[in-house]
């Protein structure tokens, strides 16, 4: 099947490899080259990247409206379009030019978290499970019908960065078991329930600031569901504490404010919540290295009734 691919970051590589051994890729959409890094040195996405490798053709369009853009997706003459987190909503234009439409991979098990960051929501609001759902593309937010859905379990420790990557893995299996049916006419439209629809808006970094009063449950879902970005972090004594690694601990203390080091030893620091404790156990100052905060202590010292907020 003659397939027309739009993605730009990591998470689609494994569906674009996917469908290119198992199908016939003729062209890949991607975004504009950007400076990167501190150097603002000028970066290709991983998708283009890939494609060039194999011969196949990029187009990097400032915007999907233009004309420009229509003809040159037309005359390759796709199937099937396939987008997985492209970055741009398509118009109805593009939508409707392949013979079968447009199929989105989506990192959520519709209808929850519709939007952009639904790898960060699920773990950040502590999600037990969550999945791949591929769907086709209309001119909605992650509104169109679903095809397939697949679900996964979420640890209680895991990372928004793991779970990335065990996705990014499930939704190459899944948009080829879904292009699979709809060749073989076997693949069903389900439209979905838009009353329980939810939404994962974009993050920014203080999506990662870390407010105390809350539960630790919900502290540790914070910091895992913004690690490796945004990351958490917290002030002390006016310097910005970056929080990497967090556990949960089966303990309260009543004569504590949230925020206020109860305990500090080799297993990491014990911090009152507004209910419960957590255990901070990776942390990193400004200007500085990830380590372990025990270590981090012996040079900026945290005694217990120090305050993080």
């Amino acid at each position: 099947m003659k397939i027309v691919f739009m993605g730009t970051p990591e998470f689609a590589l494994p569906s674009l490899k996917a469908l290119d051994v198992h199908h016939d890729v003729v062209c890949v959409v991607t975004n504009p080259d950007k400076p990167k890094g501190r150097g603002g040195k000028v970066t290709s996405p991983c998708t283009k990247v890939y494609a060039e490798s194999k011969g196949i053709d990029v187009l990097q369009p400032e915007s999907v409206k233009a004309k420009e853009f229509y003809d040159a997706l037309t005359s390759y003459g796709a199937d099937v379009f396939v987008t997985c987190a492209y970055g741009k909503i398509l118009p109805e234009s593009i939508i409707s030019i392949p013979k079968f439409g447009c199929i989105n991979i989506h990192a959520s098990l519709l209808p929850k978290y519709r939007g952009a960051a639904p790898l960060w929501h699920c773990i950040i609001d502590g999600e037990k499970e969550t999945g791949i759902t591929t769907m086709m593309t209309d001119v909605g937010m992650d509104t169109g019908d679903i095809l397939l859905a697949r679900e996964i379990d979420i640890p209680v420790d895991m990372t928004m960065g793991e779970l990335h990557d065990v996705l990014a893995e499930l939704g190459s299996v899944v948009i080829i078991e879904t292009i699979d049916k709809l060749m073989d006419g076997t693949l069903k439209r389900i439209p979905q329930n838009h009353d329980e629809a939810t939404y994962a808006p974009m993050v920014t970094r203080e999506t990662g600031r870390i407010d105390f009063k809350k539960s630790a449950l919900d502290v540790h879902n914070l910091v895992r569901g913004t690690n490796p970005f945004p990351g958490s972090y917290c002030f002390v004594d006016g310097k910005k504490l970056k929080i990497w690694k967090t556990a949960l601990v089966d303990m309260d203390v009543e004569d504590a404010r949230p925020g206020e080091v109860v305990e500090i030893d080799q297993t990491g620091a014990l911090v009152k919540a507004g209910l419960g404790v957590v255990r901070i156990i990776e942390v990193q100052g400004e200007n500085a290295k990830r380590m372990h905060v025990w270590d981090y202590n012996n040079g900026h010292p945290m005694p217990p009734g120090t305050i993080l907020n």
